[in-house]
């Protein structure tokens, strides 16, 4: 398969692929790393789809010298990786793992040895599991001790490590972790959840202060954004757009911009206290910005506990996960993002966008997935599109460099721009991996 030229882009704009901990490490109990709460999750019958676990997953921990082999022959500038907290501090308090931080640092020299920038995420959602057992993220203590693992970190790491990001997701990891209960730690307490969303971002904010005090590095959250789209014209279908679109993509970026928090169901003001929200809106160097696909919403029926419904966005291609291709959807948002804050919005980088097909290895041993080429293509366009309009992005990262551990999902998904074949943990490049080289980074 074939695709028109892709545009070009600004200089220094940058390019890079994403992974997390937890999706590709594996070496669950090596070197003193502690339990997280997904170790805890995908140990309980009936959480995960094939009953699998992150124990192994991509044997990344071994094998990462040849991930960054693979990532210097993609050519990308910057890489995105996720420390894993219970690697070093394994019950998330005191000192830290010197096999832990050992592992990150040889990980980030290498990747400089390889011309590519470390972009370091300090949280993908693996709270040590002492910390959860604590009260995790409902526990305002939690916030504090976040702020101590970036010191840690950043102490021996802030020299080198060129973009921070102190949260993935954090209502990806309160929605589905903590309101729904389909995420670890598998909690369902739907509008309740909300402490959950203040205490991450005070923890983001009291990092942002930790890392700045040990790193020159710019620093970020990355927080993942789904364009509303009505599927109705009713006044009710209004309000529950509003009302979804307050909780999905405003709860976790006004008070980050200093705009306080917006209405939403379940937030206890109690829970703010004085300097919160000056906290909170420390200010970042860049927004990072997740995206997948719009949301589909209309009113909810009577007695739902939700104001708004979840319905089937109809008219795009879908992938193999179900969700929509609408690289539309994401030159709307940015336009969105850029109209709605102004002046207050930093940089964007687009730190993960991506998709799950259902490909293999051919009778050759190779793998071609034209659907992703595609995916990626229209994705990269919608960013030059945004950018043509006024939009500050400089950066994009696909989701993922490796086929890997799903979350929930297991091993069923696979987002990488590398087929893993999890049997033998051979890598093999799919023609996805070559076109992004060759059509969009262009080394």
């Amino acid at each position: 398969m074939t695709t028109a030229p892709m545009p070009d882009f600004p200089s220094g704009f940058r390019w890079g692929v994403s992974t997390s901990a937890y999706q590709i490490e594996g070496a669950a109990g090596a070197d003193g790393r502690g339990p997280s709460i997904w170790d805890t999750f995908a140990h309980s019958p009936g959480r995960i789809v094939d009953g699998s676990t992150g124990d192994e997953a991509c044997d990344h921990y071994h094998r990462y010298a040849e991930d960054v082999a693979l990532l210097a022959g993609l050519g990308v500038s910057a890489y995105r990786f996720s420390i894993a907290w219970p690697r070093v501090q394994p019950t998330g308090t005191g000192a830290a793992n010197p096999a832990g931080l050992g592992f990150y640092e040889r990980l980030v020299d290498g990747l400089l040895d390889r011309g590519v920038d470390p972009v370091a995420t300090l949280f993908h959602w693996d709270l040590p599991q002492a910390l959860e057992d604590a009260g995790g993220w409902l526990n305002r203590g939690t916030a504090d001790r976040f702020a101590e693992y970036a010191d840690l970190v950043a102490a021996r790491l802030g020299d080198r490590v060129k973009l921070w990001i102190t949260l993935n997701e954090p209502f990806i990891h309160m929605s589905l972790g903590h309101g729904m209960g389909v995420h670890a730690p598998g909690r369902m307490l739907l509008f309740d959840a909300f402490p959950v969303a203040h205490h991450q971002l005070l923890g983001h904010g009291l990092a942002v202060a930790a890392l700045r005090a040990r790193s020159t590095s710019p620093v970020a959250i990355a927080n993942n954004y789904s364009p509303v789209r009505l599927a109705g014209d009713t006044d009710a279908d209004r309000a529950a757009g509003v009302a979804y679109d307050a909780l999905h993509n405003r709860l976790f970026t006004d008070p980050l911009l200093g705009q306080g928090y917006p209405e939403v169901p379940g937030l206890d003001s109690a829970l703010i206290r004085a300097g919160d929200l000056d906290v909170i809106a420390a200010p970042v160097d860049v927004l990072g910005v997740n995206y997948y696909n719009p949301t589909s919403i209309r009113a909810a029926e009577e007695g739902s506990p939700l104001p708004f419904e979840i319905v089937p966005l109809t008219g795009y291609p879908r992938t193999a996960f179900d969700w929509p291709v609408a690289p539309d959807g994401l030159r709307d948002l940015l336009l969105q993002l850029r109209d709605r804050y102004g002046d207050r919005l930093p940089p964007i980088q687009v730190t993960e966008s991506g998709c799950a097909y259902d490909d293999g290895p051919d009778a050759d041993g190779r793998v071609h997935d034209p659907e992703r080429i595609a995916y990626l293509a229209g994705h990269v366009r919608a960013v030059r599109e945004a950018i043509d309009a006024g939009v500050e992005v400089t950066g994009y990262f696909v989701w993922s460099l490796l086929d890997n551990w799903e979350w929930a999902e297991g091993f069923t998904k696979r987002f990488g721009l590398v087929h893993v074949d999890y049997a033998t943990q051979r890598r093999t490049p799919k023609s996805s991996y070559a076109w992004f080289r060759d059509q969009v980074v262009r080394p």
